[in-house]
């Protein structure tokens, strides 16, 4: 029962942090000090990629009417906008894929550390401050998912690649970022990175899933089964909470959280 326990303390910190853009890596990095699961390896590498697809599961609930492309009538129709978003999502997908599938291992090895994830923290706080500051009396360019471009998403594909290749950018940070950058409005990027989430994680998830199967003991899935159900409730909460932030506040409290957290990873590691 302890280490059930364990699985949903961490399936909240997944639901949590994985769509704040405060870096789910980071705090996971930071809770595997404290709270230590006693499986093998190979369980936790998989462990740790596969609870995403609770969190996944959160955004199809909230948002299946706006990203399903059917329409139903007396005929169901597929919807032109909608498919026009999905394609502009998978070439959102494309820098990350290509990456991901080529040297995710390699990049796992040389920048999956507490020094990588502390300055990515920082670094992609501070950039959070700098645009929110820079944008504060602009107008964006894109109010809406159907008035981005190809270029665009490919765009926010490139910053999507910065989070695949350093741990604690944070992937919705990152997209995050890249369309405020871009003068895509937050709810607009908001949305823009819950959607691009579905074929990300989805996809790294199946890839551990392959590497691993499912040999794994009864009480392990039973965990993995655990963190994911926990990781889907509080995403639900969490994605509820955080479109409705965003229509009357900026990022910028998420941007000096990151500064501060990067600090005290860096003062914490050191220390030890």
């Amino acid at each position: 029962m302890t280490e059930v326990w364990k699985a949903v303390l961490f399936g909240i910190v997944e639901g949590i942090t994985e769509w704040l853009p405060i870096s789910s890596t980071g705090h996971m990095i930071l809770l595997e000090e404290f709270v230590k699961l006693e499986e093998s390896e190979a369980f936790l590498d998989m462990f740790r990629v596969v609870i995403q697809l609770g969190a996944i599961l959160a955004v199809i609930k909230i948002f299946w009417k706006e990203a399903l492309p059917l329409s139903f009538g007396r005929v169901i129709k597929l919807e032109r906008e909608k498919i026009s978003t999905w394609i502009k999502i998978f070439v959102a997908c494309i820098p990350a894929a290509v990456v991901g599938i080529m040297w995710e291992e390699w990049f796992t090895s040389l920048f999956y550390n507490y020094y990588t994830v502390a300055l990515a923290l920082i670094v992609f706080g501070i950039l959070f401050i700098f645009i929110e500051t820079k944008n504060k009396n602009r107008e964006p360019r894109v109010r809406s998912l159907q008035e981005l471009t190809y270029q665009d998403a490919f765009l926010i594909g490139i910053f999507q690649l910065i989070a695949a290749i350093f741990p604690g950018t944070s992937r919705s940070g990152a997209t995050i970022v890249g369309g405020l950058f871009l003068g895509v409005s937050r709810t607009a990027a908001a949305e823009f990175t819950f959607f691009l989430a579905i074929p990300v994680m989805a996809g790294a998830s199946i890839l551990k899933i392959a590497k691993y199967g499912l040999s794994f003991s009864a009480e392990e899935i039973f965990m993995l089964l655990t963190a994911m159900v926990t990781a889907f409730l509080v995403s639900v909460l969490v994605i509820r909470f955080l479109m409705d932030y965003i229509k009357s506040h900026n990022f910028k409290v998420f941007g000096w959280y990151r500064i501060f957290l990067g600090m005290g990873v860096l003062a914490y590691f050191i220390v030890m």
